[in-house]
This record gives C-alpha cells, sequence and structure tokens, in this order.
C-alpha cells in the first residue's frame, strides 16, 4: 500500500511538471542574449501593438518604433517617429511608405518591415528605452539590466519562465 502511494505521488509530481513545461501564455519576451539574467516578458492575449521608446544617442531626440504582432506571431515594424534628421535616422521613406513631418517631428509610415525577432541593447546612459503597451510606458531597465542585448521576439511561455522572468507589466 504505501509503495503504490509513493509510485501515485512521484507520477503526479511527474505530470505537474510536464504541464508546467508546456508553453502555454502567449507574451513579447524580452530574451537576454549570451547571459544568465531573467527573461522579460509582456503577457498578451488579444493585442497586437506596441511601441519602443528610446533617447538617440547623438541627437539626443525622442524616437518612437511601432510595432504590430502579425497574425503568424512575426513582429511587423509599421511606422518611425524621430525629431532630428542625421546619422541613425532615415531621410526618407522608402517604396510604399508614407513619409510626414508634423509638429516638428518625422514619421514614416505605411512600413511593412516584418521580423521573427529583432535584437535591442538597454541602454545603459542616455537611450532610457520604455515599452509602450496598452499607452502605458513601462522603462525596460526596471526588468532587464542596462547595457543587457536581448532578444525581441512573440513567443509561448510555459509556466517556469513566467515564474522564473519578470513581467514587465508588474515592474512599476
Amino acid at each position: 500500500m504505501k509503495r503504490k502511494s509513493i509510485l501515485f505521488l512521484l507520477l503526479c509530481f511527474i505530470f505537474c511538471m510536464i504541464i508546467a513545461a508546456i508553453p502555454i501564455q502567449q507574451a513579447i519576451v524580452f530574451q537576454p542574449n549570451n547571459t544568465d539574467e531573467k527573461l522579460a516578458y509582456i503577457p498578451i492575449e488579444n493585442e497586437k501593438e506596441f511601441k519602443i521608446k528610446y533617447t538617440h544617442s547623438i541627437h539626443l531626440s525622442e524616437v518612437v518604433e511601432s510595432y504590430q504582432i502579425t497574425s503568424s506571431f512575426s513582429i511587423q515594424q509599421n511606422e518611425l517617429m524621430y525629431e532630428d534628421f542625421g546619422i541613425g535616422m532615415p531621410a526618407n521613406a522608402a517604396d510604399g511608405e508614407i513619409f510626414e513631418q508634423k509638429g516638428g517631428k518625422y514619421y514614416i509610415k505605411n512600413m511593412k518591415l516584418i521580423f521573427p525577432y529583432f535584437h535591442l541593447r538597454i541602454g545603459q546612459v542616455l537611450a532610457n528605452h520604455r515599452v509602450i503597451f496598452k499607452n502605458k510606458e513601462y522603462p525596460l531597465s526596471r526588468s532587464i539590466r542596462p547595457g543587457t542585448s536581448v532578444k525581441v521576439e512573440i513567443r509561448k511561455i510555459n509556466y517556469f519562465e513566467r515564474w522564473k522572468g519578470v513581467n514587465i507589466l508588474e515592474s512599476l
């Protein structure tokens, strides 16, 4: 009888571990590259948009990159807003894109750049990278150590990753 109870508990434990390892939560994931830093994530349900906002290191002006989550869970950059021309900033729109100047800012709209992921280095000094999700800004340096290079992607995470990682929405 005792042996059956131990076997039952062991099987329950194994079952729970398997269930906890199955990816279930769709998220915008900021996975540190080449470090043992924790991943940071934003859980998503039906949300399809997010933005990355930062201060340009040379111009010291704001830049906002707008992204759309595609139906295949890739990332599509659809807009870029910046305040100064010059190093690191486009001078005009590419084919099919729209260039606008409004209120002292420059916009490139109708962008269709699609990525399975992209890399981002969290600024140490001036950049102050923030993610904008549901019209609210979240400083990435509160969840990710400044200077860390991260891979940004849309993917499902499991219970263990959620437990070990940092939910950016809860880091304020």
